[in-house]
């Protein structure tokens, strides 16, 4: 029987905040964020994310460890995804030369199978720089607070689209102006892909999503 859907904080913490599990207390990650001039609050009921931030956004960290060790951590990321949260939702996963032969495999599974953004990082240390950058560029109240956290999102978002096989960042660029999300350019035809990227590659981007979603794989 699937987990309830467990419930995350809905309080965002204050401008230059940061509301972090407490299992990351003696972390690199969190050093470079104290580092970095941010305010940790520790809180033992995040349920399933390892981070609030000010902008409304929460963080799953996903370790290389947690990729070597199996497929155990993608209930927690299912759990993740049906958390009831009016924030949103960013997976943060380590690629590094020890977790690139999973990568690809877990990136399907949080963006094609869950529908969530993920963003790779080296290590910890990357990790707090970009989190900090998250912080400081979105968290500040002010009227042109909306539209930078769509160019976050847009920026993480082409990123991901950049990824796909058969798809360099022109033609992410030109995808992303026909189909905003992954999940429309993963619904595409190949006859409504290949006026924009040629006949070669939209057989290529379709046969990525339509293989991925054939049973058994």
């Amino acid at each position: 029987m699937e987990p309830k859907p467990t419930a995350l904080v809905n309080a965002a913490p204050p401008y230059g905040h940061v509301v972090c599990s407490e299992k990351w207390r003696t972390s690199s990650l969190l050093q470079g964020l104290k580092e970095a001039g941010l305010k940790v609050l520790f809180e033992n009921e995040l349920a399933v994310a390892d981070f609030l931030l000010p902008n409304k956004v929460c963080l799953l960290y996903v370790s290389e460890g947690d990729m070597v060790a199996g497929n155990g951590f993608r209930r927690k990321l299912v759990r993740y995804r049906n958390a009831s949260s009016s924030f949103q939702q960013l997976v943060l996963a380590e690629r590094t030369r020890l977790s690139e032969q999973y990568f690809s495999a877990l990136q399907k599974f949080v963006v094609l199978d869950l529908g969530l953004s993920l963003l790779p990082v080296g290590g910890q240390t990357e990790a707090s720089q970009l989190i900090t950058q998250i912080v400081h560029g979105e968290g500040r109240e002010n009227p042109f607070r909306r539209r930078t956290s769509c160019r976050l999102l847009d920026s993480i978002t082409l990123a991901l689209v950049q990824q796909i096989p058969g798809v360099g960042k022109v033609r992410a660029v030109t995808l992303m102006q026909n189909f905003p999300s992954i999940q429309e350019i993963s619904n595409a035809s190949p006859a409504e892909l290949e006026p924009l990227v040629g006949q070669a590659s939209a057989q290529q981007i379709h046969s990525f999503f339509h293989a991925h979603l054939t049973p058994g794989n």
